[in-house]
């Protein structure tokens, strides 16, 4: 299922139970992938791809590219090196 095909209120229910698993599994990183799908479960209209300021529960918060083939405008490079910055953050790879 695209992030379009979900409604803003199963959006923000799947970010209340993300944040649920979070505060539960206390991970060091969260990466969120679509920008779409998280300024509509978060509220954050505004947010970019990258780093968000603010955590989720304790964790750091990446917003990373969608992988999907409907993001045409990505090459290989641009997903591996957004995917890589937030797996850095969690000591997955140096």
């Amino acid at each position: 299922m695209r992030a379009d095909e979900l409604t803003a209120d199963e959006l923000r229910a799947g970010g209340d139970r993300l944040l649920e698993l979070v505060i539960e599994l206390e991970p060091r990183v969260v990466a969120v992938a679509g920008i779409t799908a998280y300024r509509r479960a978060f509220g954050d209209r505004k947010a970019l791809i990258g780093r968000q300021p603010k955590p989720l529960g304790a964790a750091e918060l990446w917003v990373v590219p969608n992988p999907s083939g409907l993001n045409a405008h990505h090459t290989i490079a641009t997903p591996a090196a957004a995917y890589a910055e937030p797996a850095r953050a969690a000591g997955i790879i140096d």
